[in-house]
């Protein structure tokens, strides 16, 4: 395996609780074709064997996978997790591997040749396999394309105004995604206050900054396993009947997002007020009132 002071990629894995997957996750990373990355693993305080996995990966590949947690084992959040992981971060391109997810062998090598061909984009996105195969053999697969036109650079604010969560075209899988580590870090990263349930819009979050700010490409080419199981966020969230909760506080996040770096497109103010008005809340409409007549 190829040794490099200075790694290409940092591919960021942030998990809690996770040792049913976590062997999987890593080896996939191995298993890559491009071997110029180093991975970072960030433990979200777990108190399971997930632990004992990581450090042991961590020992075995000194070189290539670094180990880090939150001062005192904390249980902080994806997002917290994920900004430490860029803290850390050497490579000029990051790539986030979610630690339930597998990447096929073939997905780094794919992902920065495309980069390099397009050095004008601050992001990739590509198609996921949502695997429920993993579980029951019986079950097929199914490949989810990003909605957006495919192999073309995208300027803002085009997938503000094409993806969920302001339309219902499919958005990536964090497994998915490829950024450059300098708009990642000049846009801070992940937003540490989507943490409990608010974690399932998180990635939304983080996503709509590039795509309210940056050049981004859809590629159709599809190299992670998005894993399909019981007990994820979505299914708690849903499960629990916070949805709307969970989405107001994103729409109220996104309405400040807009209103403070001074953000105004015509089509993604109308998508904006529609996902508003689903919602008869007094506070609601307040925002809508504060980001629309300024």
């Amino acid at each position: 395996m190829e040794i490099t002071a200075t790694p290409e990629v940092s591919v960021i894995t942030a998990f809690f609780n996770e040792e049913r997957f976590l062997k999987e996750a890593v080896e996939s990373v191995i298993a890559q074709t491009f071997t110029n990355w180093e991975l970072v693993l960030i433990d979200d305080g777990s108190t399971d064997h997930s632990t004992q996995i990581a450090r042991y990966y961590a020992q075995a590949y000194p070189d290539k996978i670094l180990y880090f947690e939150h001062e005192e084992h904390a249980n902080k959040s994806t997002a917290a997790s994920r900004n430490l992981a860029i803290s850390k971060a050497r490579g000029a391109l990051v790539a986030f591997l979610d630690a339930d997810d597998v990447w096929l062998p073939g997905k780094l090598e794919n992902q920065v040749k495309i980069m390099q061909e397009h050095p004008a984009i601050s992001m990739l996105l590509e198609a996921s396999e949502y695997w429920y195969s993993w579980e029951d053999v019986n079950r097929h697969n199914a490949t989810i394309q990003v909605g957006g036109e495919k192999n073309k650079i995208l300027t803002p604010p085009a997938l503000a105004e094409t993806l969920y969560p302001l339309t219902k075209n499919a958005a990536p899988c964090p497994s998915a995604i490829m950024v450059r580590s300098t708009p990642l870090k000049l846009h801070g990263g992940f937003e540490a206050g989507f943490t409990g349930k608010y974690q399932l819009y998180e990635d939304q979050a983080f996503l709509m900054k590039f795509y309210l700010n940056e050049p981004i490409y859809i590629s159709p080419l599809c190299n992670n396993k998005y894993r399909q199981r019981t007990g994820s966020c979505v299914q708690r969230v849903t499960n629990e009947g916070s949805y709307d909760v969970v989405r107001k506080y994103f729409l109220s996040w996104m309405s400040g997002y807009m209103e403070s770096h001074k953000i105004h497109h015509k089509k993604v103010n109308r998508l904006f007020r529609k996902a508003l008005d689903q919602y008869e809340r007094p506070f609601i409409y307040y925002i809508q009132y504060k980001l629309f007549n300024m």
